[in-house]
């Protein structure tokens, strides 16, 4: 009996051309967060330390500045819902895994057919005086990395025995994840990574460099 495939996909920087993160720190620009972002990228600190200061520098009096700027602000990469349409029609599972955070990752998937339980992201606290981040989807005892919002964890729920586990990413969230998946589709720091392991990836610009290379593994 086959696998059944299942994609795990990032969503800044993946599904969206931009890291909405970044961009939201960039825009409103709150002292400090560019050491933050640069000892997260150099994992001087964790991923769950960096983007909880981060946007611990904000305060909730912004909130509503915040979240129409992070919503207005994205942009779809080319071919994304032809990519859902094709895993509707060929039953392959998909799931976004996201660093992001509930208050613009739901709103923006919320065009696509994408059931909210197959959306895995970070929550958002507004009640005291600076935005709080939550993390609903910590690391299990298989992972030591502080992630937040844990992708290994969730890629584990799904065994290889049963399943064909593609990932599709571009940054240093995606890291861990993509040594345990069978197939990578990367996108900028990624790609060195996969070099570095000799992991099975292809690089992709848009989600229809994805869909050709599914269609062609499947044709094999």
């Amino acid at each position: 009996m086959s696998k059944k495939r299942i994609i795990f996909c990032d969503f800044d920087g993946t599904i969206t051309v931009n890291d909405n993160i970044v961009a939201i720190m960039k825009h409103f620009q709150p002292p400090g967060w560019e050491a933050l972002v640069d000892q997260v990228i150099h994992k001087k600190i964790s991923i769950r330390e960096g983007v909880g200061r981060m946007f611990a520098l904000l305060p909730t009096s912004m909130h509503q500045e915040v979240v129409d700027y992070a919503i207005g602000n994205v942009t779809i990469r080319a071919g994304f819902r032809e990519l859902l349409e094709y895993c509707s029609r060929e039953d392959v599972h998909f799931l976004v895994t996201s660093g992001g955070i509930d208050f613009f990752v739901y709103p923006v998937l919320s065009q696509f057919p994408i059931p909210q339980e197959n959306i895995y992201c970070n929550g958002s606290d507004f009640s005291g005086s600076h935005i709080r981040i939550e993390w609903p989807h910590a690391c299990d005892e298989h992972c030591a990395n502080d992630c937040g919002m844990c992708k290994t964890t969730i890629i584990r729920q799904y065994p290889a025995e049963s399943y064909e586990r593609i990932l599709i990413g571009d940054s240093v969230t995606d890291f861990e994840g993509a040594k345990l998946t069978d197939i990578v589709f990367a996108r900028a720091h990624l790609v060195q990574l996969c070099k570095e392991l000799n992991l099975n990836y292809y690089p992709f610009e848009n989600f229809f460099d994805v869909i050709k290379q599914l269609e062609e593994m499947r044709t094999r």
